[in-house]
């Protein structure tokens, strides 16, 4: 068993309390602990949402079920969205929106496909939204069609929302999906409960950047203007296998006068209308949590930096994932989906997630830190990470103590560890931070007080020297 955290309870033998006196001194406990209700009215554990247990545990068994695909229509025009699952009680849905060049099967397939990421969608109901005619095998639009601004696709959302019955979301957005869900979540604040947002780019173009654009669309074909805006310089340098495969299934499966409309659209996007609160006047930011991801040496990575800048410190985590070039959900899907799981666990929805990666396989060791080493996360996002992994330990507690403590095993958490190592960094932040504003201070403080007595025995010195100077040549 690999280091970490361990609470050592000793072994039956050595007990002088009778086994079953314990274990209903813990039992009730945890009924004392239970009976502390939330606030918020998200469900976090079965038992507080009027679940029985075992059937929480039939629904996680049940099969998937398959994709529906549906045509709604908007104020704007027809949207083309697939959907899996029907609303369950206060849980919000799973909506996507791809990015320009690609649509919900490009964008989010090898995402959603994702072992570990299958586990956490059966507990909702998974929405992917395609823009006008991004879809596979979708129509060309007509001549002359007026495709809607990038404000007019996120006008579209609500609509989709009511029609399939949604309280609210948890958006995942990428490249201008990212752009568009953060527009949506602006304008209607209530319908949205979290955003996840790849490569979010909150400024609009220049006219140098929307000139070279121009040029570049005359001189080089669509998918070769389209493909700098999703993969790092390094990746297009060595014609990664991943990039040659999207250059073909961009020309082959998107239909090319409807992806040049989009492409156009997002290209005249206007700023977001955000600001971090107290910068300046009636400041507007996004309302609720959001997570910003971003790959090293991504095109879109100082866009997302400087998005992360007008976003509340408390109510925001930056993660920059190493080794996942422009899009970390096609190259990283592994990581993306547990800092999801994360923060859907920071939210209150997810209790228990089984992770098979700590099931203990042959010559594993199941409690071993794995991930968070592959993410970047700055001092200033710690606290509400800490937050975040605060809730995450208790939920762990509360799963593995009855059992561990009944069996008189040695005990410890999956979590523990991982908590414990950047609750630690966060701590050693704080310190030096505030040891150096205490040296400042006091260095500062000495000047002030000394720095009077010091002029004046200057000066004193200085008129005693001109007046022995002035005797002597008297």
């Amino acid at each position: 068993m690999g280091p970490g955290l361990f609470w050592n309870f000793p072994p039956k033998a050595g007990c002088t309390v009778p086994q079953s006196l314990l274990q209903t001194m813990l039992l009730s406990r945890m009924a004392g602990m239970k009976e502390q209700q939330f606030t918020e009215e998200k469900p976090l554990l079965p038992e507080q949402r009027g679940v029985d247990s075992d059937m929480e545990s039939c629904e996680q068994l049940m099969p998937v079920g398959d994709w529906k695909e549906h045509d709604v229509e908007t104020p704007y025009g027809m949207l083309h969205v697939v959907i899996r699952g029907a609303p369950k009680g206060n849980k919000p849905a799973i909506l996507t929106y791809h990015d320009v060049g690609l649509n919900h099967k490009l964008c989010f397939n090898t995402f959603f496909n994702n072992e570990d990421m299958q586990e956490i969608t059966k507990h909702f109901v998974v929405c992917h939204v395609d823009a006008p005619g991004q879809q596979i095998g979708a129509s060309q639009l007509p001549q002359g069609y007026q495709y809607p601004t990038m404000d007019q696709l996120a006008g579209m959302l609500p609509t989709v929302v009511q029609h399939f019955g949604f309280k609210s979301i948890v958006g995942i957005g990428v490249g201008a999906g990212a752009y568009i869900l953060a527009k949506f979540a602006l304008i209607f604040p209530d319908l949205v409960e979290g955003l996840v947002l790849l490569n979010i780019d909150p400024n609009g173009k220049g006219w140098i950047d929307w000139a070279a654009t121009k040029l570049s669309g005359l001189t080089s074909a669509l998918p070769d203007t389209v493909l700098p805006h999703l993969f790092s310089q390094e990746e297009l340098m060595n014609n990664t296998e991943l990039v040659q495969s999207y250059r073909q299934q961009i020309n082959n499966t998107i239909n090319q006068f409807n992806l040049q409309l989009f492409w156009n659209m997002y290209n005249s996007r206007r700023d977001l209308e955000m600001n971090r609160s107290g910068t300046v006047l009636n400041a507007k930011t996004l309302k609720c949590p959001a997570m910003l991801v971003v790959g090293d040496n991504a095109p879109a990575e100082e866009g997302v930096v400087e998005c992360n800048s007008k976003l509340d410190p408390t109510n925001t985590t930056f993660l920059k994932m190493a080794d996942s070039g422009g899009l970390p959900q096609l190259t990283q899907p592994g990581k993306l989906t547990e800092a999801f799981k994360y923060f859907l666990q920071g939210m209150g929805y997810i209790a228990y997630v089984k992770d098979r990666r700590l099931s203990g396989g042959p010559g594993e060791d199941p409690f071993v830190d794995r991930s968070m080493s592959d993410f970047t996360i700055s001092g200033r996002e710690m606290p509400h990470f800490s937050k975040l992994l605060l809730h995450l330990l208790l939920v762990d507690l509360l799963h593995h103590i009855p059992n561990e403590f009944a069996n008189g095993k040695q005990f410890a958490c999956p979590t523990v560890k991982t908590f414990a190592v950047l609750y630690i960094s966060y701590i050693r932040i704080r310190f030096f931070f505030y040891l150096h504003l205490v040296l400042f201070s006091s260095l500062l403080l000495l000047l002030v007080l000394f720095f009077p007595a010091l002029f004046y025995e200057f000066m004193l010195f200085h008129f005693r020297v001109k007046a022995y100077e002035h005797a002597q040549n008297i």
